[in-house]
């Protein structure tokens, strides 16, 4: 019997950092805001408490009393993750930090670490391929595994396998993960937020009705608000009630492909397997501005982020071997309103003044009046440095003039 885990570690970036300040366990924690500058945390602590010898090592010793709270926070700082002491306030990832300040004041807003949420990362997925080898990556925090052929595998329908899983990655980290079982992918995400956090739930083939029908469709990874305002209209709120109507009914008010997948999505239907290799269809980069920027008004800085956002996209590209050919740019209003562009070069490339000169090519297609609250370049159709032609060169002092729509 085919059976696939789901695996998902429970608030992971808040996670890693408890295991860094144990002493804030149990209390409303978000991370969230700038990076992280190990240098200004301990310069900080030797400013409040001289007395102190601070080292990285002794950063379990800081008085909770130290760290902000969110009361009275100002910026356009975004929720990465939050506790679950946080969550039960309505807090939660991609909250704005002035919003979450209004909900929770008391929470502790901790800066994110992407360096150490990537060495984590690596270990807990290092730690799965040792006892299943076929697991297919979904990020930093979540793998598919393909429990099928391992030993436990199929015992308990999966849980012996899964709980020596759960436990090898909390000897070895110290974190805890929530895995879900089922016949497939799409049964075994929905399995993994059952019993959160810490927990392992299983799904067998009979189950469907008893376990998965009753959840709110949208509980279908797939299913998104306009599909599930859509299905609200004809009266469907559950996945019961979706599987309930005819898959000639769907593929005419859904469309011919969507309209068959919401059929078999709701009868627990799905045939992918679980994929240790995939090509990124894209790479982006995007920041959010802490104030709104007027392209007219702000035009130099604009610029300098829209270079630099170029620069450091080409840098993603070249380190991780890749080439593409579809260049666009992402903005998002201060009215929240976002708005995409792009534009197909006749060759694939790498570079930063060729990513720069099409992409601004591209914001002459938006509506550049309105303020400005993000700004974010994505370059697509990527492909294997070396499988496809040359990339496009070009020189550096015809492209870069340092203003925000390039010529």
């Amino acid at each position: 019997m085919r059976r696939i885990a789901h695996l998902d570690m429970d608030a992971f970036y808040a996670s890693v950092e408890l295991l860094r300040y144990p002493q804030l366990k149990g209390l409303p924690v978000v991370i969230g805001g700038g990076r992280r500058r190990e240098d200004d945390v301990l310069g900080k602590l030797r400013e409040v408490y001289p007395e102190h010898d601070w080292s990285a090592e002794r950063l379990h010793e800081i008085p909770v009393d130290f760290f902000p709270r969110l009361q009275g926070y100002s910026g356009r700082g975004v929720i990465t993750t939050a506790t679950y002491a946080a969550r039960q306030f309505g807090v939660g990832s991609a909250m704005g930090l002035m919003k979450a300040a209004k909900l929770c004041p008391q929470a502790i807003l901790l800066p994110v670490d992407f360096d150490q949420y990537r060495h984590y990362s690596r270990e807990f997925k290092r730690i799965i391929t040792d006892i299943a080898p076929v697991m297919e990556n979904r990020g930093v925090d979540e793998v598919y595994i393909d429990f099928t052929d391992v030993a436990g595998g199929q015992r308990e329908g999966g849980r012996v396998l899964a709980r020596l899983i759960q436990k090898s990655i909390f000897d070895a980290t110290g974190l805890t993960c929530s895995i879900g079982v089922a016949p497939n992918k799409l049964l075994a995400k929905m399995a993994s937020e059952f019993n959160k956090p810490n927990g392992i739930s299983i799904v067998l083939p009979d189950d469907l009705a008893a376990l998965v029908w009753p959840l709110p469709c949208r509980k279908i990874n797939g299913i998104g608000p306009k599909a599930e305002a859509k299905l609200l209209q004809h009266g469907i709120q559950t996945i019961g009630e979706l599987a309930q109507r005819e898959r000639v009914w769907l593929m005419e008010n859904f469309g011919k492909s969507y309209g068959a997948w919401l059929h078999d999505a709701a009868h627990g239907k799905d045939d992918r397997p679980v994929e240790t290799h995939s090509e990124p269809v894209s790479l982006s980069r995007e920041t959010t501005f802490e104030r709104d920027l007027h392209a007219v008004r702000d035009r130099e800085e604009l610029g300098r982020i829209f270079t630099r956002l170029c620069e450091q996209l080409a840098n993603d590209l070249q380190r991780k071997g890749y080439v593409g050919k579809t260049i666009g740019v992402k903005l998002r209003y201060d009215n929240f309103q976002s708005v995409t562009r792009d534009h197909t070069l006749d060759r694939h490339t790498d570079q930063a003044p060729r990513i720069r000169q099409t992409a601004g090519q591209c914001l002459k297609r938006v509506d550049l009046t309105r303020r400005i609250r993000l700004l974010g370049v994505r370059v697509g159709s990527l492909q294997k440095t070396g499988t496809t032609d040359a990339p496009y060169e070009h020189s550096q002092a015809q492209l870069w003039d340092g203003s925000f729509a390039t010529d």
